[in-house]
């Protein structure tokens, strides 16, 4: 079953939170005893890690895209590996449709254990920061300045995958969004030598929206990012629909949203992800955004990428 994210998550801590922090207690306890019993298995094949500590909403995947591009020009061979989730299907969509080589896996061992014997010669694995297993080469964590780590506690009591400590274990951290000192200072005094740099979403077919109007659906980690991004462009909408992370959309659903907007003289936009949910629809007047991620100092990203590989 698919729930949406408690909006206590990030809000300052209240009693909600309290409430539910000893099953926070017992959820750091488990990642603490993971993290030292669990033997690390170390491949031949550099891994760089994309991964969260946020749950959901951070970026990581479009990271994915960039970073398996970008190695790509750099006369290297490298895939993107992700572990099999059957309701992740608009992710997997997403990654197919914007980088040639991708593997899908229920394990992550096992998938790296094969592509050991094949000519790829760097691994980009697509959330995986919480599978202590596997050693990887570089680890990078992906934020978004909208949410951040949110009340900063760890699920079920806020939405972090484990306690923000786990920087210590990670070489560079991708903020989404614009430039925050306190945030910087806080990741560093956890990790001096971590490398900060920030990303953005850049629109690239704007001119299909112009003078429109549209019904904005999202149903992804964090919607507001989506809706934001719309607003920052200057999109007029008139309506907004809210899913939870990965809903699968029923085309009479979709059908009638459409009927709504068309009564009013409007469209349908989503994001990229949400849309190869509906694709097979063959529905019109359904548009999806799609933006590149865009990284600043990006020469400099790039040479701490190609040191580390």
């Amino acid at each position: 079953m698919m729930l949406f994210k408690p909006k206590f998550w990030d809000k300052k801590i209240g009693i909600i939170s309290i409430l539910l922090f000893p099953l926070s207690l017992i959820t750091i306890l488990i990642t603490y005893f993971k993290k030292k019993l669990i033997k690390k298995e170390t491949f031949t094949t550099p891994i760089i890690c994309v991964g969260n500590i946020y749950i959901g909403g951070t970026g990581k995947t479009p990271t994915s895209i960039l970073l398996a591009n970008e190695i790509d020009k750099l006369d290297k061979k490298p895939v993107i590996v992700r572990k099999f989730y059957k309701s992740h299907f608009d992710e997997h969509e997403l990654i197919k449709n914007n980088f040639k080589d991708f593997v899908l896996n229920k394990n992550r061992f096992e998938a790296l254990k094969k592509l050991e014997k094949s000519d790829f010669d760097v691994v980009i694995l697509d959330d995986g920061l919480q599978d202590y297993k596997i050693k990887k080469k570089l680890s990078i964590v992906c934020f978004n300045q909208n949410q951040l780590i949110g009340n900063g506690l760890v699920i079920p009591s806020g939405p972090l995958r484990e306690n923000l400590n786990a920087l210590k274990d990670v070489e560079l951290v991708m903020i989404n969004g614009k430039k925050n000192k306190d945030f910087e200072d806080k990741i560093l005094s956890i990790n001096a030598k971590i490398k900060i740099f920030y990303s953005y979403y850049k629109p690239i077919n704007l001119e299909n929206f112009k003078k429109k109007k549209f019904f904005a659906l999202a149903g992804i980690g964090n919607p507001q990012n989506f809706f934001d991004l719309v607003k920052e462009n200057h999109l007029e909408v008139k309506k907004k629909f809210i899913y939870p992370d990965h809903y699968r959309f029923a085309k009479e659903e979709i059908e009638n949203i459409l009927k709504e907007a068309e009564n009013e003289n409007a469209e349908i936009i989503m994001t990229e992800k949400d849309y190869y949910k509906i694709k097979d629809f063959k529905l019109k007047k359904i548009n999806f955004l799609k933006v590149s991620l865009e990284i600043h100092q990006k020469e400099e990203f790039l040479k701490f990428i190609k040191k580390s590989i």
